[in-house]
């Protein structure tokens, strides 16, 4: 049984559907009927991430192979239009932001804590997995987050990467007067900046080889920036607590590890190669913590504090904004330095 008030308007919705490498095309598709603990949520806004990039571009994401037609898009807000017959009637009409992940709830993983790493995760836009460039989606009833009337539809789907960064932060144990190096300068480096100021950090270094981006990083909370061609990262004094790195290159990696102090935290962010040499001695030596993020674990509330409080503003981020006929060009955007961030609007 499924409460609507409203209903769809349709019983079919249009989705833009990745169906070979560098291939979308609009299909019509019936819109999915939510589950006895989930609701169905009218798509606003679908940021598009560096993921999605990728899956377009290569058919893959390291073991995670696209191998069948798939919906691209797993940063979203929206508002809810159905909800099952376990779901407060009340939340209908609710704008919401979506987080975007079916943890199995029962594993070792999830009962830790940690729903995160659920062996059985399902993630939207992570194969086989559909994602938000469509209409409607549905998605568990707790993990879509209420949202104020003040938050946009484009920063209430920029939730997503703010709670990737808010991860970071927590991984990395930023407190006020931490001093961090950001390698990259990229949605995920800018936004990395924001929250690192809000968590209290007094010393914000962004690397970036793109002048542009470098100095955009300056308007977004860094206190510092440098440009890895010209400078030695690895010589940077005084050496940080933190360095965080969003860019996913080999070189930045190693340089970022060796400005870090001792005792000093590294978080790996960035989507890049499989394998990377790492300073081992430099790690040992000084007692540093090497360590990633995949994804988050309750962090929603945590971002839409930080945006609701002013301490972070997504809004700001949106360089370009397209339709379902045009999600081919919001994928391709990233190749302009101007770019930020591009929005999805599935209309």
């Amino acid at each position: 049984m499924t409460t609507t008030t409203p209903s769809p308007p349709a019983s079919t919705m249009r989705a833009s559907v990745m169906t070979g490498v560098r291939t979308l095309e609009i299909e019509d598709r019936a819109i999915p009927s939510p589950g006895p603990y989930e609701v169905l949520v009218e798509v606003a806004a679908v940021g598009v991430c560096g993921s999605d990039v990728h899956y377009y571009r290569d058919g893959r994401i390291g073991d995670f192979v696209v191998a069948e037609p798939m919906v691209l898009g797993h940063e979203l807000s929206g508002r809810i239009a159905a909800v099952g017959e376990n779901v407060d009637q009340s939340r209908v009409g609710q704008r919401v932001a979506v987080e975007p992940q079916h943890p199995c709830r029962r594993c070792t993983q999830c009962t830790a804590g940690r729903y995160n790493l659920c062996p059985d995760m399902k993630f939207y836009a992570t194969p086989p997995i559909d994602g938000a460039f469509c209409r409607y989606v549905t998605i568990d009833a707790n993990f879509a987050h209420a949202v104020p009337d003040s938050m946009s539809d484009d920063a209430a789907a920029l939730l997503e990467p703010l709670s990737v960064a808010v991860a970071t932060m927590r991984k990395a144990g930023v407190v006020p007067g931490s001093s961090i190096l950001i390698a990259g300068a990229g949605p995920i480096g800018i936004i990395t900046a924001q929250a690192a100021r809000a968590f209290g950090a007094a010393r914000i270094v962004v690397s970036d080889p793109v002048q542009e981006r470098r100095e955009r990083a300056l308007t977004f909370g860094a206190t510092e920036i440098i440009d890895p061609i010209a400078h030695d990262v690895a010589a940077l004094d005084p050496q940080v607590d933190v360095f965080v790195d969003a860019s996913g290159a080999i070189p930045a990696v190693q340089s970022g590890i060796r400005a870090v102090g001792p005792a000093g935290r590294v978080v790996l962010v960035g989507v890049g190669n499989d394998n990377y040499p790492l300073p081992v001695s430099h790690i040992q030596n000084l007692e540093i913590t090497v360590t990633g993020v995949f994804r988050y674990t309750d962090t929603w509330p945590a971002a839409i504090h930080l945006v609701a409080s002013g301490s972070v503003d997504l809004d700001r981020l949106v360089t370009g904004r397209y339709d379902l006929d045009h999600v081919a060009e919001a994928l391709e955007s990233d190749t302009d330095p101007a770019s930020l961030k591009s929005i999805v609007v599935p209309r």
